[in-house]
Formats: structure tokens, C-alpha cells, sequence
């Protein structure tokens, strides 16, 4: 993992252009991180921070990836893999040269934020060409307006998670307030700087409306029953800063339309309320605002498949390239395992794996088989035989 020379990136790449190529187009760019808890303070990166997978701040590292997942928002086993994660670096150990030098973390390797992460891997994925139309994220990146204004401006599609705080400001009143002409000036002093729209809470904005607004969706099947909520859209801009500011002060920033949109339980089931935000256009259907905003799940799922069967969780290395070395292989052989659970029938628009690429070969005799129950992926005699079913490959 340290000694060795190659570049984990290089790894990465090789394996995105082979998935891309089988890969429908058009996909979505799931975005998120996840916690590693360690112990003690010498492993790069490790602070006390916020762990998702425990749910509150511990002593962890933080890791921030990106994941393809074909547009089959209905689908219980869409086609999906991850591309490529990089660690986050705290600051406290970004300004520390002893600790950096002790880990090998590369000179050129500066502070960057969770969101700044993200929107460097987005321009990874671009640049590698992976096949995304839609950027979807939680919370933790949708209320960030640095990530938004960042996807804005890289005139990317997105749906993003979003908390009951997030300022908006509506439509009709922005255009208003740009209306507004400027008053004539004072003898004495500065003009009066034209104030900006009102900003509101998403929560409040969404409270407001009337009951008759809110519809019930079906998105999914999962576990023989339906996903179903209650949602409600309004159109809206991002904004951040209040009615106290002039539109000139950095603390304000109003981001282009988009939607609005609320979730809450069915009557007399259980469930959270949750707010999105995206910039998808005005002729968007509910139906398609919904399915998006609930397509998040594969990432979860790779979390949790990688750190369960693939060892995600079990590097005990503490320099910097040994971990993205190890994050590297893990997503190799994650890959490999999401590849076999793909429908054989070849999608339209790309060619299926070519059996070619996989040396024939029966096991030495006594050799142990690499998952539990699963037959030989191709024989001597029998390059073409079909691959275990699903159950046999993941759990």
C-alpha cells in the first residue's frame, strides 16, 4: 500500500472508462461522504468531526465520493458504481507541516471543505467523462451556497437535500425589487443602496400553502410495498441574506430560479418532513421532482456493501497514499461485484462486458472459491456459461 509506486487515481480512471463504456448515458452523479472512526490522533485526516454512520462528531476520518447511477429512478437494482473518493483534510491538519510531512500528505494538497470537495469531483467526472445529466446531494452540500452558486455556474442540473432554514426568496418579489429604481441621490453622503427581496425559510414558505396543494406520490417498490409520501412544489430562487442588507453586500446572493419542494408522511403513517431544492425547469412534473430527490439510495448502499463485504473499513495504514491506495482497490472490487448483478441483456446505446476480457481457466485442485456458495465465473471448456445470480454475488 506505501511501497509500491502507482498512482490510485490512475487506477480509478482505467476503471471509470471501462464502466463508462457499458454504462447508459445521461446518468446521475450521486454526491456524499462517509466517516471512518479511528483511534488515536497519528492517521491523516483523523479528528474529532461529524460521522454520518454514527450519527454525531467522533474521532473519524471523513471521505468524500462521487457515484455513477443510471436515470431508472423506479428501479430497485439500477445500474451503479463509484468513481472516485479523495479523504477530507481538516484544517487544523492542513496547516500543520509536521503532521502533514510524518503521513506523506502531497504539497500541493491545501484545505478544501466538504462542498469544495464535491464540486472538484464533479470537474473529475467531467473531465473522465462519465456519463451524468444530474447531480443529486443531501443536506450537507444543498444548504451550502458556495456548493450551489459552484453548480450554477458549471450550468449543471441538480436536486439537492435541503433543511427547514434554507433561505429562498420568491419569484415575484425578486423581479419587484429589481424594479424598484434607486432614489435620487442625497445632498450629502451615498445614495440609499436598493434592498433586496424578502428571504424566507424553506419550512415557512411550504407551511404556507394550502392543504389542497400537497399530492400523493408512489416512486419506488421496495420489500413488496410502495415508497409513498406527500409532496408539494413551489417555484424559487436560493438566496441567502436578509431584507437588512443591500443587494451590493457579499452576505447576499439570490441563485436562479428553481423549485421549492416539501415532503411529509401520508395522514396516519410515520415519517420525516423533508425539504428539497432544485434548479430543474418550471416545466418539470412532480412525479419526476420526487424520483429525483429519492435516488440517493445507491451511494448509501455502497457505503455500506464496501465497508461490509469489500473492507472498506478495514485499512489500519496511517500515511495519505496508502489510503487513497486502499479506497482505490476497494472500489475496484466493488466494481467488479456491481458489474456481475448487471442485467445481461445489453442496454440500448452500449456493448455488454466482452467474456474475452476474462482468462478461461478451471481453479487449481483444493483451491478455496472467493465467494461463499458461488460457482467458477468462466471454464476452460465453457467461457460463456452464465455468472451466479445476484443473491450468490452480494448479500
Amino acid at each position: 500500500m506505501t511501497d509500491a509506486a502507482w498512482d490510485p487515481q490512475a487506477l480509478d480512471q482505467q476503471r471509470v472508462t471501462a464502466l463508462v463504456a457499458q454504462s447508459p448515458p445521461h446518468g446521475l452523479l450521486l454526491l456524499d461522504d462517509t466517516g471512518r472512526p479511528q483511534q488515536g490522533r497519528s492517521s491523516v485526516g483523523v479528528a474529532r468531526q461529524y460521522s454520518g454512520p454514527l450519527g454525531k462528531v467522533a474521532n473519524c476520518q471523513v471521505v468524500v465520493s462521487a457515484h455513477y447511477v443510471a436515470d431508472e429512478p423506479t428501479s430497485s437494482a439500477p445500474v451503479h458504481w463509484p468513481i472516485t473518493a479523495h479523504l477530507y483534510l481538516p484544517e487544523t491538519w492542513a496547516a500543520d507541516q509536521a503532521r502533514r510531512a510524518k503521513v506523506r500528505v502531497p504539497t500541493e494538497i491545501t484545505f478544501q471543505t466538504k462542498p469544495e470537495l464535491a464540486l472538484a469531483l464533479v470537474d473529475q467526472a467531467r473531465t473522465w467523462g462519465i456519463p451524468f445529466a444530474t447531480v443529486v446531494a443531501d443536506a450537507g452540500y444543498g444548504d451550502n451556497p458556495t456548493f450551489l452558486k459552484g453548480l450554477d455556474d458549471r450550468h449543471v442540473v441538480y436536486v439537492v437535500g435541503v433543511s427547514s432554514t434554507f433561505g429562498v426568496r420568491l419569484p415575484e418579489e425578486v423581479q419587484a425589487a429589481a424594479l424598484l429604481l434607486s432614489p435620487r441621490p442625497r445632498r450629502r453622503g451615498q445614495p440609499q443602496k436598493p434592498r433586496p427581496a424578502p428571504l424566507y425559510a424553506a419550512k415557512a414558505v411550504l407551511d404556507a400553502l394550502p392543504e389542497d396543494r400537497w399530492q400523493t406520490i408512489t416512486w419506488r417498490e421496495r420489500d413488496g410495498g410502495v415508497l409513498r409520501k406527500q409532496f408539494v412544489a413551489v417555484r424559487a430562487h436560493w438566496a441567502t441574506g436578509g431584507a437588512q442588507f443591500s443587494t451590493s453586500h457579499h452576505r447576499v446572493c439570490t441563485g436562479p430560479e428553481g423549485w421549492l419542494l416539501g415532503e411529509r408522511p401520508v395522514p396516519g403513517e410515520r415519517g420525516e418532513v423533508k425539504w428539497y431544492y432544485s434548479n430543474l425547469p418550471a416545466d418539470t412534473p412532480l412525479q419526476r421532482l420526487v424520483e429525483l430527490a429519492h435516488s440517493r439510495w445507491p451511494i448509501e448502499q455502497f457505503y455500506e456493501d464496501a465497508k461490509g463485504e469489500c473492507g472498506l473499513d478495514h485499512y489500519q495504514g496511517r500515511r495519505w497514499d496508502g489510503l487513497h491506495r486502499h479506497l482505490a482497490l476497494v472500489m475496484l472490487a466493488y466494481s467488479f461485484l456491481a458489474r456481475q448483478r448487471w442485467t445481461p441483456a445489453p442496454l440500448a446505446g452500449f456493448s455488454p462486458l466482452r467474456r474475452a476480457s476474462v482468462v478461461p481457466g478451471d481453479p487449481s485442485p483444493g483451491a478455496r472459491v472467493a465467494l461463499p456458495r458461488c460457482g467458477v465465473m468462466a471454464h476452460r471448456h465453457q467461457p460463456n456459461r452464465p455468472v451466479p445470480s445476484q443473491a450468490d454475488l452480494t448479500k
